[in-house]
């Protein structure tokens, strides 16, 4: 076992050395534009991108893979659905309906939708962090053109029942889109059996590279149009204009299929590993709580608060050994409790000490070991100087 142990996979996942295998061919030999189709150098990389978009279709069951659109990433694959659909329908109605514990590019989005006047509703979520359909029937209107729902939360882990959302939207007649950038290659997604119209991924969080992704656009039943963010060439049927980054496409595509294949017994392995150290920290330490769903989770996720403790004093205690996170890789730099945390009605001073272990392909048995006996090292050092924590103790000792 080698330090740092990397236990951060929802932040990013390390490249398999398979898809980097495929990618390289494409950075020395095959290095020609996808769009140059005049000559057997353009060719051979159009080739290539067309089998990534069959694979990567196949991952999530599209109906044929021009229903893959390439973007740089599921930043800018929920951006394209969500600002595409609201320009393109907005003499429809200009009403969408998300979670308050989107990804920040949805809610920022939906923000930036709110000042050019779209009406956005907000869902609330339970204590697991599971959003109440109920709720969700009754926030639609007539002006309702846009459901947007992550299929698993980036913080918590937590699985949004997103089959059931797809049949409400189809009963109104309205567009269903997730951000299922955590999700796809982890757990089984299935775009026709979910009704699931727009769909947002990104390579890097399942063993791929970096800074490419995708939007799968149903074509039929219904058909759904976007207006484009970036317009230029015509590529990607012009929704996404710019030259293709083909040997990242390749990637992608590759790690679909290995995900596609070896997911579910990899899943269990995780699942295995994740309840081993959620076993091993609990059963050592007192006042630690779960957050997020128990059952209805990512096989990889664990978001553990540990009471009487400063979440960023022990990610620093633990940081030089073991790779974790207080929250989203994308508002780490903020000091601020996790909204997320905040939305399933944590008490501030318990999201302040929460930490995301994010378990993945390459995790082993003994870093999960490893990972429990730094950790409750830790903890116990940073309880014994707190004053606070003492008198509680002693409290509790009195009280027996």
């Amino acid at each position: 076992m080698k330090l740092p142990i990397y236990m951060d996979n929802q932040s990013t996942t390390p490249i398999d050395p398979r898809v980097l295998e495929a990618m390289e061919p494409f950075y020395r030999r095959i290095f020609g534009n996808a769009a140059s189709r005049n000559h057997s150098f353009g060719e051979e990389a159009l080739d290539a991108v067309e089998i990534a978009r069959a694979q990567i279709a196949s991952l999530i069951n599209a109906s044929e893979s021009e229903e893959i659109i390439f973007t740089s990433g599921a930043t800018e694959s929920n951006n394209l659905a969500l600002k595409g659909i609201a320009e393109m329908y907005r003499e429809k109605g200009n009403h969408i309906i998300t979670t308050q514990i989107e990804h920040k590019s949805v809610l920022d989005t939906c923000k930036f939708l709110e000042t050019v006047g779209f009406q956005v509703t907000y869902l609330p979520v339970g204590r697991e962090g599971l959003i109440h359909l109920d709720m969700l029937r009754r926030s639609v209107t007539n002006k309702t053109i846009l459901i947007s729902v992550m299929s698993a939360n980036n913080e918590i882990g937590t699985l949004q029942p997103v089959s059931e959302i797809g049949t409400i939207a189809k009963e109104h007649g309205i567009f269903f889109h997730s951000d299922a950038a955590q999700a796809a290659g982890k757990i089984p997604l299935d775009v026709q059996a979910m009704g699931m119209d727009l769909v947002s991924l990104s390579a890097h969080k399942m063993y791929g590279p970096k800074g490419i992704g995708a939007l799968y656009v149903r074509k039929r039943n219904p058909r759904v149009r976007l207006a484009p963010l970036i317009h230029g060439g015509g590529h990607e049927q012009g929704l996404r204009s710019g030259t293709l980054n083909v040997p990242a496409i390749v990637g992608f595509g590759t790690a679909a299929e290995i995900c596609k294949r070896e997911m579910n017994q990899e899943a269990k392995r995780i699942l295995g590993f994740r309840e081993r150290l959620k076993t091993g920290i609990t059963k050592q330490l007192d006042d630690v709580y779960l957050n997020g769903s128990p059952e209805k989770r990512l096989p990889g996720n664990l978001n553990l608060s540990f009471a009487f403790v400063e979440g960023e004093t022990l990610l620093m205690g633990i940081s030089a050994e073991v790779a974790v996170s207080s929250g989203s890789a994308c508002t780490s730099a903020n000091l601020e409790p996790s909204y997320v945390l905040k939305a399933l009605g944590v008490p501030e001073e318990l999201a302040h000490t929460s930490i995301r272990f994010g378990l993945g392909r390459f995790t082993t048995e003994e870093e999960v070991d490893y990972t429990i006996e730094r950790v409750v090292q830790v903890v116990k050092k940073l309880r014994a100087a707190s004053p606070i924590y003492k008198e509680i103790r002693q409290a509790a000792v009195a009280r027996k």
